[in-house]
């Protein structure tokens, strides 16, 4: 939708306003790296990236970066990089759907809010992932906002008003839609199995979780959580911070995939730089169960229905350093590291 002539008048007049005090440029990897943003900072430091002119970045947390481990950070910063000044108050004001074109070549980014009828309570989305932390750096000369959520690159056609993408309204709210009635039928069905814990604690993530085309998830039940994390001891409480450690994102893994995961595969977290491994591979029986970071998966397909699997765990998984795999099966217990039950 068309920016409105007030709205092109006050980003020209930042511009101008710019141009005739023409103080140094601001460098964008040094104002990300004090406000956290290492990934993008790291991307920007990189590129040797300096604000030219009035800039709005959407920053994408490192955990968000996360659920899009293909994607090229220099060009995600690019994409979430805007001319111009954009602070909440303004952003808010936009018509739903606004598209506001970034630094990428012929890539738009698509503004939303939600339906709040007081404009000061409006959370605003950017390509569906929300401003967690809105104006979080603003020096009259760039503005950086933080975005929780699922992130991509940008379509071709992200620009295009009539050529809606899936990334784009009204087919992102059926998604969205689907995705929400899959994880509270996922809550119902971890509720009613002894698994109430974790299903308050998707409800904790729900904003995040919404994001993602799909999940897997570890769970333990209500039992160990209180009583220590299961017969290997330690950790049950532990299970709740970590929930995402526990979450494979944007992967359906039913029983029968888990089956058919050999030793060594690595299934990525949505805790970034956090893997999961599979260290005993599937369909040994009783005497030689599926362990997946030497935890045994002891309870499969406690839920399972078109975007989400839950399995039950033994114990919370815990790090495994990789250097205990080299030269030797990963499926087998290196000196030192005890097989958890």
């Amino acid at each position: 939708m068309a920016t409105t002539a007030a709205q092109l008048f006050l980003i020209i007049a930042g511009i101008l306003v710019f141009s005739a005090a023409s103080p140094a440029p601001p460098n964008i990897g040094s104002i990300l790296s004090t406000l956290g943003f290492q990934e993008l900072s790291a991307a920007a430091s990189a590129a040797n990236l300096s604000s030219g002119g009035p800039t709005t970045i959407f920053a994408p947390t490192d955990t968000s970066l996360d659920t899009c481990p293909s994607c090229s950070t220099s060009l995600l910063l690019q994409e979430h990089s805007v001319p111009g000044l954009y602070p909440l108050h303004f952003l808010r004001r936009l018509a739903f759907g606004t598209k506001i074109e970034s630094f990428a070549a012929n890539r738009c980014l698509t503004v939303t809010a939600s339906a709040d009828p007081t404009t000061a309570r409006k959370k605003v989305f950017i390509n569906g992932a929300e401003i967690a932390k809105p104006d979080f750096f603003n020096n009259g000369l760039v503005v950086v906002h933080a975005i929780q959520g699922f992130v991509s690159h940008l379509s071709p056609l992200s620009c295009a008003v009539e050529t809606m993408t899936t990334l784009s309204f009204p087919h992102r709210a059926a998604a969205l839609s689907i995705m929400r009635f899959m994880l509270k039928n996922a809550m119902r069905g971890l509720r009613t199995g002894g698994y109430s814990i974790v299903a308050l604690s998707i409800r904790l993530k729900f904003p995040q979780l919404l994001e993602l085309r799909s999940l897997t998830l570890f769970a333990i039940d209500d039992v160990s959580v209180f009583v220590g994390g299961g017969r290997g001891g330690g950790g049950g409480q532990l299970y709740v911070a970590e929930m995402g450690f526990h979450i494979v994102p944007n992967r359906l893994l039913t029983a029968a995939d888990l089956m058919s995961l050999k030793n060594g595969t690595v299934l990525p977290t949505m805790e970034r730089g956090r893997d999961l491994v599979v260290t005993s591979a599937g369909g040994g029986g009783p005497l030689a169960p599926m362990r997946i970071n030497f935890v045994k998966v002891d309870r499969f397909d406690l839920v399972v229905n078109k975007r989400v699997a839950v399995h039950g765990l033994s114990m919370p998984f815990r790090d495994v350093d990789r250097k205990w795999f080299s030269g030797q099966e990963v499926g087998s217990v290196a000196a030192g590291v005890p097989v958890m039950q």
